[in-house]
């Protein structure tokens, strides 16, 4: 178990974090998915500038992710964790 909070449960497989368990990490998931639904509405004209507006927030959400998923992010082979 991890020190900090937890908000994403690990991936079985793979590396990564998998769905949020807790309203905190369903939270952050549903401002990111709103973020980038207003970025492609506002930039759907101008798809050269859309991707690099999305690398800041996906980054942000990755880091959110790695800080917050019970166990760290580390590869996984569908063994259950101890």
């Amino acid at each position: 178990m991890s020190d900090g909070p937890e908000w994403f449960a690990p991936k079985r497989y793979g590396l990564g974090s998998g769905l949020p368990i807790s309203w905190q990490g369903w939270a952050v998931t549903l401002a990111y998915v709103a973020l980038i639904a207003g970025l492609v509405f506002w930039l759907k004209d101008r798809p050269l500038q859309m991707v690099p507006a999305m690398v800041l927030p996906t980054i942000a959400l990755m880091v959110i992710c790695a800080r917050t998923t019970r166990g760290g992010w580390r590869w996984r082979w569908g063994e259950d964790d101890d």
